[in-house]
């Protein structure tokens, strides 16, 4: 007698583009023995917060064009042709003209995930695999039976449903933490509906990353208008009710992003790269740790021998540290805005001819290849990592779009936008009857205490804290522990302790740890408990939770490579 085999229960916890890779991984998995449910807190599958209307209003674009984003189902260059027509009319798009190198307007790209979704869902119903799909459902709690292992997921429409596997994908979080209580004071610019403000005064702007630029953009139409010249000149007049209003970025370094070049190899992949053998055995070899030496040296210094042996001459010999000052050294030297014409001039010829900016390429596939073993750096490297060569990563590798560059350029030659260097130990006091003060070190060293009627905090996605951590049953249970990295030096461990960084901690072992935001997670995105063993059962890629062990997170680029390590746990399981 036949006996029909039970299948796997699947939870997507959420459904923006995390949970849109997952779906696509077990869609295409060749299996069909599952049975998937999505649960999504909003009313539209694929976008997520930053391509649906919580993260973006009709002036924010992508930062990166079709062929730079992972295959899903069909390329954006063939969905165009089939694209919404009113949304087609509303940007202006014309899809004969259209083509894969082209920026779009976020909300359209929302809507371009929304659809593969959907064409995801017919093949699954082709395939016989159920799909069912919760909106409006958000997820308050997660518990596991820890005999049977089955995952108790609990929502706030459906009550508590059990699975076999659940993924964590809820995205990005905004905590709120004066936002509501202090007139014009917001934790975080989104969703950016908030900023459309007609404003008479200075605005401060803290950070200078996209999620800077996106303030800015918004702020900026709230109170004036881009008009483009005859000469094709971008510039900005204001309104006539805001004469005082202008907006101050403060930035940690005084230093504006970098902007979007042509990639050469567009989905950060390179042959040259550590194969994880290599980087298996350089461990063995280092008492289990990867030196971000190592790495710095055999996925960025040697890819230059061959592709560019005259910039290899330059760098071969520098350090990490080294390479840094060498390259923020030129940064800072120049003014940021003309910095800035200046970087825009050669993203466009690089565009043009489809030459990269290798050296600022290659930067980015560092990024993205450290990002998966970065657990294994030692905590004196994890520290190197986050002091020193995170903040070059995070200014050049943010790619900022043309568009996004000229509006900027434009503010600034109209006396409306500003920058100013306040240092990593400048402080924001929030005013009880509204506003900050923004208290700061110029670049002259003098002390700097300028009021603020209106504050807008941008360092983009904070890395959030194990206490942050939102599924509480998890906790409790102990199948979750805070993310920390051994020292490799008992000494230094020591020294640190002894020296008051509230980060670092000792074991009963006598061993020092370094803490890191977030919570444990193995190579396959399996969370760790708090004895040190990973859960087969329940995966995340919710990248406000992982940052500790995941310190940079290349978009969807992160979501193809995660999601393909989780299904094949899933599958080997």
């Amino acid at each position: 007698m036949e006996i029909e085999k039970q299948k796997k229960r699947i939870a997507i916890l959420g459904g923006g583009p995390s949970g849109l890779f997952a779906y696509k991984r077990l869609i295409e998995s060749g299996e069909t023995d599952f049975e998937i449910d999505i649960f999504e807190k909003r009313t539209q599958l694929g976008a997520g917060m930053p391509y649906s209307i919580e993260g973006a209003n009709d002036e924010h674009v992508t930062n990166v064009s079709d062929n730079e984003i992972p295959c899903i189902v069909t390329p954006m260059s063939e969905w165009i042709y089939t694209a919404p027509a009113y949304l087609l009319e509303r940007y202006k798009i014309n899809p004969s003209e259209f083509n894969e190198y082209k920026v779009v307007p976020r909300l359209l790209f929302g809507q371009y995930l929304s659809d593969q979704f959907a064409l995801l869902e017919q093949a699954a119903n082709k395939l016989g695999i159920t799909t069912n799909v919760h909106f409006e459902n958000e997820v308050i709690d997660i518990r596991q039976n820890e005999k049977s292992k089955e995952v108790y997921v609990e929502t706030t429409g459906l009550g508590i449903l059990p699975f076999d596997y659940a993924i964590i994908c809820t995205g990005h979080k905004w905590p709120k933490k004066y936002e509501g209580k202090i007139p014009g004071y917001y934790d975080a610019p989104y969703p950016p509906s908030k900023l459309i403000l007609q404003l008479n005064h200075a605005v401060a702007v803290r950070g200078s990353s996209l999620t800077a630029i996106d303030a800015i953009r918004t702020l900026a139409r709230s109170n004036g208008i881009f008009e483009k010249e005859d000469n094709g000149n971008v510039i900005f007049k204001i309104n006539n009710e805001s004469p005082e209003f202008k907006m101050v970025i403060h930035s940690r370094n005084g230093l504006l992003p970098a902007v979007r070049f042509h990639l050469e190899d567009s989905h950060l992949n390179n042959e040259s790269l550590l194969t994880p053998e290599e980087i298996d055995l350089h461990k063995k070899n280092n008492g289990g740790f990867l030196s971000l030496d190592y790495i710095f040296e055999k996925d960025f210094k040697d890819i230059f021998i061959s592709k560019d042996p005259e910039f290899y001459q330059r760098i071969k010999n520098l350090s990490i540290e080294e390479f840094v000052e060498e390259m923020m050294e030129l940064r800072e030297r120049i003014e940021p805005f003309t910095l800035l014409k200046a970087e825009y001039i050669q993203a466009e010829k690089s565009i043009k001819r489809h030459e990269s900016v290798y050296w600022k390429e290659m930067l980015a596939v560092l990024s993205f290849a450290m990002n998966q073993p970065a657990k294994y750096l030692s905590a004196e490297d994890m520290q190197r990592l986050q002091k020193v060569l995170m903040p070059l990563i995070s200014i050049v590798i943010a790619f900022v779009p043309q568009t996004s560059c000229l509006e900027l350029l434009a503010l600034h030659q109209a006396g409306i936008l500003d920058i100013v260097s306040v240092g990593s130990d400048s402080t924001v006091e929030p005013q009880e009857n509204g506003g900050i003060i923004y208290h700061f070190e110029d670049e002259d060293n003098n002390h700097q205490s300028v009021y603020y009627k209106t504050f807008v905090d941008c360092i983009g996605q904070p890395h959030l804290s194990y206490d942050n951590f939102p599924f509480k049953g998890l906790v409790s249970q102990k199948i979750i522990s805070p993310a920390k990295i051994r020292f490799q030096s008992k000494a230094l461990g020591k020294e640190a302790l002894e020296n008051g960084n509230e980060q670092v901690e000792q074991d009963d072992k006598g061993t020092y740890f370094l803490n890191v935001s977030g919570i444990a997670i193995n190579d396959n995105f399996q969370i760790i408990d708090q004895y040190g063993a990973y859960n087969e059962n329940i995966f995340i890629m919710a990248v406000p939770y992982i940052g500790g062990f995941n310190p940079d997170y290349s978009g969807l680029d992160f979501c193809e490579a995660a999601s393909l390590r989780i299904l094949n746990s899933i599958l080997k399981n």
